[in-house]
């Protein structure tokens, strides 16, 4: 499957992305820990787009998506029209 097919709701990005191999614990750390190692690992993933939109569309509030914190994604959410 080409980068270019794959969209939010088609969940195959999830089964491809650097995250399923690497485990939860970087992109859902304790509150007030680094969010450093998950989008050091977001920005090598071919999914980002697909995984932030992802998160954007299912309103997720925890964790790092798409290499965006729960802040970032609030501003960016913020931002659209």
């Amino acid at each position: 499957m080409h980068i270019d097919t794959i969209t939010p709701a088609d969940s195959t990005w999830q089964a491809q992305a650097l995250c399923a191999q690497t485990g939860a614990d970087f992109f859902f750390p304790e509150p007030g820990s680094s969010v450093r190692e998950a989008k050091r690992i977001c920005g090598m993933c071919e999914m980002r787009s697909a995984c932030l939109e992802y998160a954007l569309a299912h309103d997720e509030r925890f964790g790092v998506w798409g290499g965006l914190s729960e802040k970032e994604r609030l501003q960016l959410r913020r931002a659209r029209p």
